[in-house]
C-alpha cells in the first residue's frame, strides 16, 4: 500500500475529501519528523513509538579502496510498534505469506 492508496482509503471510509485528508496525513508526517529531529520521542496509545535510537561509533570498511573508515555515534529514527498492535497483526487470518518489498522505493 502506498500513500494515495491509504489516502483514498481513509476517504472513503470517512467521507472527508482527498485533498484534507492529504493535508492532514502530511501535517502528521511533518510533525513527527520535527519532533525526532529535536530529540523528542512521541507515543501514540495502542499504536506504537517513533523513538531515536543512539548507534555507536564503530570501524567500518571502504570495500573499493579497502581501507577502514571512523563511523561516528549518531542518531537513527526508528518505530517501536505497541503489545495490541503487534498482537492484531500476529492473530490476523489475512496474512498467507511474507509481505513482498517493493525494490522501487
Amino acid at each position: 500500500m502506498r500513500k494515495a492508496d491509504l489516502i483514498n482509503k481513509i476517504s472513503d471510509k470517512t467521507g472527508i475529501p482527498k485533498v484534507d485528508v492529504l493535508v492532514t496525513l502530511e501535517s502528521l508526517f511533518k510533525e513527527i519528523k520535527k519532533n525526532l529531529s529535536e530529540g523528542e520521542n512521541i507515543y501514540i496509545r495502542g499504536f506504537g513509538s517513533f523513538i531515536i535510537k543512539k548507534r555507536a561509533a564503530k570501524v567500518g570498511r571502504n570495500i573499493k579502496k579497502n581501507i577502514a573508515v571512523q563511523i561516528p555515534e549518531h542518531f537513527i529514527p526508528a518505530f517501536k510498534p505497541s503489545k495490541e498492535f503487534i498482537a492484531e497483526v500476529k492473530s490476523s487470518t489475512k496474512i498467507k505469506e511474507e509481505p513482498k518489498i517493493d525494490e522501487e522505493e
